[in-house]
């Protein structure tokens, strides 16, 4: 039976700053309602490496915040992550050390792991990028269902109702999403999987597989 992949099956929790909330959470989804408190209360325990920028903006000494970008709190931005032009980061977003958020790219209540890259034209809200994923330029996480309704992760076999209506896609690490892809809302990318360019992924697709679509 093809499981819905597990929060730990799906990324190295080493490789963010968020696993105190992460590996409470069976299912990745479940961080999702938890991300704005948890920010609020682990930025008290942020060292001298950090300062607040603005209300609520904690980014570390390091980080690369170019003019142009705009970041509204809360939000925590790791060591070394490049924060490009034309960026918005909203309310309730986690950059890794070390990655990319480029130009219009926006994020909003989201988890984004180290060495991530989000360089160009992406969309991701409410959703969680594994350490070193890669979303193409145009590739866009898709969060709200045209009916509205509850948000449901599907692979061949299960269904689970998340019971929330806002959930992104969960792309695990090293996953590769190509220019142009539409992950809709409760898409799972699987560890170091592929999705080929232009394409539509509803549901799963499992660890170290390509998705090509129609082609498949």
């Amino acid at each position: 039976m093809s499981e819905i992949p597990r929060t730990e099956e799906l990324f190295d929790l080493n490789r963010t700053i968020a696993r105190p909330l992460l590996e409470k959470c069976i299912y990745p989804h479940e961080a999702l309602p938890k991300i704005g408190n948890f920010i609020k209360e682990f930025a008290i325990t942020l060292c001298g490496e950090y300062r607040e920028i603005k209300e609520g903006v904690f980014a570390a000494e390091d980080a690369v915040i170019w003019e142009g970008a705009t970041i509204l709190g809360p939000a925590i931005i790791g060591h070394k992550a490049e924060i490009r032009p034309g960026a918005f980061i909203r309310e309730n977003a986690v950059v890794g050390n070390g990655a990319v958020i480029g130009n219009s790219t926006e994020l909003k209540n989201c988890i984004i792991f180290d060495g991530a890259q989000l360089p160009h034209y992406n969309y991701v809200g409410d959703s969680i990028i594994g350490h070193r994923a890669h979303l193409g330029a145009g590739a866009i996480c898709s969060n709200l269902r045209l009916d509205k309704g509850d948000v449901k992760i599907k692979t061949a076999e299960v269904c689970l109702n998340t019971g929330l209506r806002k959930v992104g896609a969960f792309v695990g690490d090293l996953a590769e999403v190509g220019c142009g892809c539409v992950l809709c809302p409760g898409s799972v990318i699987g560890r170091e999987a592929s999705v080929f360019p232009l394409v539509c992924v509803r549901g799963f697709v499992p660890k170290g597989s390509t998705s090509y679509g129609k082609r498949n």
